[in-house]
C-alpha cells in the first residue's frame, strides 16, 4: 500500500510550522477563513500547505477552529492526493469546481464572514462567490503570504540544496557534451536526463548561442533556435534544476574550441565582480537599497543589465535591478537570515547586441551569502 513516506515529504513538525504561520497571518489580518488557490503541477502555495504537489486546480481552505480542507481536480488525481496530502480532508471538486466551492463555503458557515484569498482565483469563481454571498467580504493576502515565505526553514533549504546539486551537474554535463555541429535546440537533451535519473525535473533552461566575434543577443533566450554550434561560438545560459517543488539556479558561459575573446573576458570579469560585490554586501539586516547602490559597479564598468539583478528562489521577493535600471515599483526590503536568493548579473552592451549572465543560488547569513552551488565560478571552455 502506498504511503506518504514513499515520496519526498517534509516532516510533520515542518508542516505544523507552516499551518501555524497561516493561522498567525489570518489572525493578524482579521479573517475568519483563508482560501488558497493553485493550479498546475508544483503549484507553490498549495504544495507548501499540503505536501501534495497539486495537479489541475485546487483550493485549500483554512478556518479558525476547524480542520483544513482540500478541494481538488481531476478525479483520477484524487487517489494520489489522498496519499500525499498532510491535510486529511481531501475532496474531489466535482464536475464543476466553482459549484463545489460554493457548497463548501455554505457547509462551513462562511456566507457572511471575512475570507482571505491567496492565488489567482479564477474570475468565474470569484464572481460567483460575490454574487452568492453578498454579505461576505474578501481580502487579498497573496502578497503578504509571499513575503512571509521569503525566510526559508532548514528543511526547505536542504531541499534547495538538492536542486542546486542537480543544477551543478547539468552544467557539468554541458561542459562535457557540448560539440560543434550540435543544434542549439538539442542542448536540453543533455541537461534534462541529469534531473530525471535522480527524481528531479527541469525548471528552466534558457540559452543563446552566437559567434563571439559577431554577437547578436543580450540574454539567454527562452526558446532555442535550430542554428548549429561552431568553433568560436559562445553559449550564454540561465539554468534551473528542480526537485519536488524547489528550484536551484546557475548561470555560466561556455565557448567552443577556444577561450573568450578580450571583449568577452572583460564583460565576464565585470559580471563576476558584480556578483561577488553583491554576495559580500547582502547579509542579515542589509537593505535592497544598499544592494542596488553596490550594483552600480556594473555601470561604472561600462555595461548595463537586462534581467533582474537579484530575486528570491522560485521567483519570490526580493526582486530588483540596479538603481540605474530600476523597472519595478518594489518597496525596500531588509534581507533576513535564511532567505534564499539568486544573484544573477546579466551584463550587456548598450546596443543590446552582446550580453551574458553570471550567478547562482545563495543563502543569506549574518556574515554574507553562502552559495548552494559548487560549480567553479569560471568561463567554461568546451573542446568538442
Amino acid at each position: 500500500m502506498r504511503q506518504r513516506s514513499d515520496y519526498p515529504t517534509f516532516s510533520n513538525q515542518e508542516m505544523a510550522r507552516r499551518h501555524k504561520a497561516i493561522h498567525t497571518l489570518m489572525n493578524q489580518e482579521g479573517v475568519d477563513a483563508l482560501l488558497v488557490y493553485g493550479t498546475g503541477r508544483y503549484s507553490s502555495d498549495v504544495y507548501w500547505l499540503t505536501d501534495w504537489p497539486c495537479s489541475r486546480e485546487a483550493y485549500v481552505l483554512f478556518q479558525n477552529g476547524k480542520e483544513p480542507v482540500v478541494l481538488m481536480q481531476l478525479f483520477n488525481h484524487f487517489p494520489m492526493a489522498r496519499v500525499m496530502s498532510i491535510v486529511k480532508d481531501v475532496r474531489w471538486g466535482g464536475a464543476n469546481t466553482g459549484n463545489s466551492l460554493l457548497d463548501l463555503v455554505r457547509e462551513r458557515g462562511l456566507e457572511s464572514k471575512k475570507i482571505g484569498l491567496i492565488g489567482a482565483v479564477p474570475y468565474q469563481h470569484y464572481n460567483r462567490l460575490r454574487e452568492q454571498f453578498p454579505n461576505a467580504t474578501f481580502a487579498d493576502l497573496g502578497g503578504k503570504m509571499r513575503v512571509m515565505r521569503t525566510v526559508r526553514s532548514v528543511e526547505e533549504i536542504d531541499r534547495i540544496r538538492v536542486a542546486s546539486k542537480l543544477t551543478d551537474q547539468s552544467i557539468q554535463a554541458i561542459a562535457q557534451e557540448l560539440k560543434e555541429g550540435m543544434r542549439e535546440d538539442e542542448i536540453p537533451a543533455i541537461i534534462e536526463p541529469v534531473y530525471l535519473k535522480q527524481g528531479g525535473y527541469a525548471g528552466i533552461h534558457f540559452m543563446s548561442s552566437m559567434p563571439m566575434r559577431n554577437p547578436d543577443f543580450p540574454v539567454p533566450s527562452q526558446f532555442h533556435s535550430s542554428r548549429k554550434l561552431q568553433k568560436g561560438d559562445c553559449l550564454i545560459t540561465e539554468i534551473s534544476g528542480a526537485y519536488s517543488g524547489y528550484s536551484g539556479q546557475i548561470h555560466r558561459t561556455f565557448s567552443l574550441g577556444e577561450g573568450p575573446t578580450a571583449e568577452w573576458k572583460r564583460m565576464h570579469d565585470a559580471a563576476v565582480e558584480g556578483f561577488e560585490t553583491l554576495a559580500r554586501v547582502i547579509k542579515d539586516g542589509a537593505t535592497t537599497t544598499a544592494a542596488e547602490e553596490a550594483a552600480e559597479i556594473i555601470h561604472k564598468r561600462g555595461y548595463s543589465i537586462y534581467d533582474d539583478l537579484v530575486h528570491g528562489v522560485n521567483q519570490y521577493p526580493p526582486i530588483f535591478q540596479t538603481k540605474t535600471t530600476r523597472r519595478h515599483e518594489s518597496r525596500e526590503m531588509i534581507f533576513r537570515e535564511n532567505m534564499v536568493i539568486v544573484i544573477q548579473p546579466n551584463l550587456m552592451t548598450h546596443d543590446e547586441k552582446m550580453g551574458l549572465q553570471f550567478g547562482e543560488t545563495l543563502v543569506v547569513t549574518k556574515q554574507g551569502c553562502e552559495s548552494l552551488n559548487a560549480y567553479p565560478r569560471e568561463w567554461v571552455i568546451c573542446q568538442g
